[in-house]
């Protein structure tokens, strides 16, 4: 029976049968996986109540004898919020940010980023006095570039010049574009103009993790473009759209 120990952080939890749960859990060296603990509502002794959502684990994790589910033998606390569960409005960035980190996915080669990443979050809703009003969206971008998939916005995308100004973001081919090719190639059918401000923004958020964004408020003008650029870019490149308190493929 194949068995290994890792870090992992809970990112949901559900109840099938009376005393069993399922959790959704990413491994620092497995990246994102389904794990069931048998007789986990009950056995304080295996996972001294530590199954909770947002909490550090060390767990022990065994594969079921067929190899067709995986099981969590043991868990123990590493760390937890405190006070982050009283407050329910970044209890529900929190949840925004675990749904996509579910529906992107997270394989083995982006485990170690994306398990920094989302300790990161814990730790910036938990304890940080203010946080920028785009910080679901922010969290999207990040964690994209953490899976590779990070759109390169230092450059124009056709003529490979520096983009010292602002430019436009083309949302279907995923990369920017200088002024002088802009004007060159015409109307985008789908273009973000990013001024300066904006655009500086998002590269700093690609950057850094949560607990370093900027707070200061950008122009609504400029809010409205990143939003507009970074939900353009996660449907039409990750296939992701945020609906109704989930994401949908599209």
């Amino acid at each position: 029976m194949t068995e290994w120990a890792d870090s992992a952080l809970v990112l949901r939890m559900g109840h099938f049968r009376e005393a069993d749960l399922w959790l959704k859990m990413l491994c620092r060296g497995h990246g994102l996986l389904t794990l069931f603990a048998f007789g986990g509502s009950r056995s304080r002794r295996r996972f001294c109540g530590c199954l909770d959502v947002l909490n550090s684990l060390h767990c022990r994790v065994s594969a079921s004898r067929r190899g067709d589910f995986l099981n969590l033998e043991e868990a123990v606390l590493l760390d937890g919020p405190q006070t982050l569960r009283q407050d329910w409005r970044r209890m529900g960035l929190a949840a925004n940010c675990l749904r996509f980190v579910e529906a992107l996915g997270v394989t083995a080669e982006g485990a170690a980023g994306a398990y920094a990443l989302v300790e990161d979050l814990r730790r910036t809703l938990e304890s940080a006095p203010a946080l920028p009003g785009l910080f679901p969206l922010f969290f999207r971008l990040r964690l994209a570039g953490v899976m590779g998939f990070a759109p390169n916005l230092e450059s124009c995308g056709q003529c490979g010049a520096p983009l010292e100004g602002g430019g436009q973001f083309v949302v279907d081919e995923g990369q920017m574009r200088c002024p002088v090719c802009r004007a060159a190639s015409g109307p985008a059918r789908y273009g973000v103009e990013l001024r300066p401000a904006g655009l500086d923004l998002l590269r700093h958020v690609q950057q850094e993790l949560p607990s370093g964004w900027r707070v200061d408020a950008l122009p609504a003008e400029d809010r409205r473009a990143c939003a507009r650029a970074i939900d353009g870019f996660v449907q039409y490149h990750l296939g992701l759209a945020w609906e109704e308190g989930f994401f949908r493929r599209v």
